[in-house]
């Protein structure tokens, strides 16, 4: 199969959960078919070829030249098209996208989330027609619409709810249209099923190199109580500053040996302006593991929001406790008390912080079953696997699958 991986970002340096989750995909199909990749960059970013360069039959990529300017904003708020589509939209990146696939026959197009169905029309005029399956990071509409009812912005909770109304519609659209879907959990399926009963879709979840994130022996001493995520995103912003504002302070009463550690790219002032003696606030790392080793506990306090947390997958395929919210768990195979720690109060997340620090031997049964879990539905190689059925099923339906694979 020759398969064409269209993303809206650039995928390394792998730094975020969506950079995390479009290398491993790429990289798995890369592995049983001929990959192209189009990434689009930013205007800011610094492009460097990665070492996994040689799996793929191209590495292509194009510079947008502005992102969400204020004529993007009201366009999105007057037209058809959300501005979170609008905001990829470019003739260059359409020249380009056309000229690749004119160059070789495609067997499917893979389009990294909904913000690219503006180039719908020219995948459909591809030679040969390749299929199109869409890879949902998130049901993007309610996202927005979570954002919409938390923000205390009147200004941004006018475009978001505009921009979730219209990216209902493109969802839609594309239920119907596309031949298949790859959607991170069995919730987002049925969400895209409510647009097309008949719909084609796979639940190819987040994962975590199990092989990589590997359980350390629990120290006793450790004494860090750690938030991962990227710091540049509203979700995890929002769910940082309630947790040190509203939780950290009894969490650190009742527990005076105990760090707050915030380790995660870009923080803005909001996030700086945290940092104490007893908060730390790391920026961007080179390697997360060390700090999921020196952690007694990881916590997601998130509130706003969608999708799969990585970071949840990552501590558990090491062996440390995870505390979350319902919200911020959604769309992982979790029970409550079994294989992580459910609190979606100020109270029941402090509560939750010592029973796992008063009771070791609770805290080493669920970090164990944490850990069984993910390395057996969640490690990247069985994920990749799932989508590669999903690429062999829509092929073989073309009768363009070849013998043997």
């Amino acid at each position: 199969m020759r398969i064409l991986f269209f993303c809206p970002q650039q995928i390394w340096p792998v730094n975020s959960g969506s950079r995390l989750r479009n290398a491993h995909l790429a990289t798995a199909l890369a592995r049983r078919c001929s990959v192209t990749v189009i990434q689009i960059l930013q205007p800011s970013d610094d492009w460097k070829e990665p070492a996994e360069a040689s799996l793929f039959e191209d590495l292509l990529v194009i510079r947008k030249k502005q992102s969400y300017t204020p004529g993007m904003v009201l366009k999105g708020m007057l037209g058809p098209q959300p501005v979170t589509v609008l905001n990829y939209q470019s003739a260059e990146i359409g020249a380009l996208l056309e000229k690749t696939l004119a160059s070789r026959p495609f067997d499917a197009v893979q389009m990294e989330t909904s913000n690219l169905v503006g180039y719908l029309d020219i995948i459909r005029r591809a030679p040969g027609r390749p299929s199109l399956i869409v890879d949902w990071h998130n049901i993007d509409s309610e996202l927005m619409s979570r954002f919409a009812a938390e923000t205390k912005n009147a200004g941004k909770k006018l475009v978001a709810r505009r921009t979730a109304t219209l990216l209902a519609h493109v969802e839609a659209q594309l239920a119907r249209e596309a031949e298949g879907h790859a959607v991170c959990s069995e919730r987002d399926r049925q969400a895209l099923l409510a647009h097309n009963p008949h719909a084609k879709i796979a639940v190819v979840p987040n994962g975590v190199d199990a092989s990589a994130f590997t359980p350390v022996p629990r120290n006793p001493e450790n004494r860090s109580l750690l938030f991962v995520g990227s710091m540049d995103y509203h979700a995890n912003v929002d769910a940082v500053v309630w947790f040190a504002r509203s939780v950290w302070p009894e969490i650190a009463r009742r527990h005076p040996q105990l760090v707050f550690t915030i380790a995660g790219r870009r923080p803005g002032p909001e996030i700086q302006a945290l940092a104490s003696d007893r908060i730390r606030v790391t920026g961007t790392v080179d390697d997360i593991r060390p700090y999921y080793a020196q952690a007694c506990a990881v916590i997601v306090p998130v509130r706003v929001g969608s999708g799969t947390r990585l970071k949840i997958l990552e501590a558990m395929a090491m062996g440390v406790p995870v505390i979350s919210t319902t919200l911020g768990a959604e769309g992982i195979a979790v029970t409550d008390g079994q294989n992580i720690l459910l609190a979606d109060t100020e109270s029941a997340m402090s509560d939750a912080v010592g029973r796992i620090l008063s009771d070791p031997s609770f805290a080493e049964r669920i970090a164990g079953a944490a850990r069984n879990l993910v390395a057996n539905e969640y490690d990247w190689q069985l994920v990749g696997e799932k989508l590669y059925d999903l690429h062999a099923g829509l092929a073989a339906g073309r009768g363009k699958l070849v013998a043997g694979t």
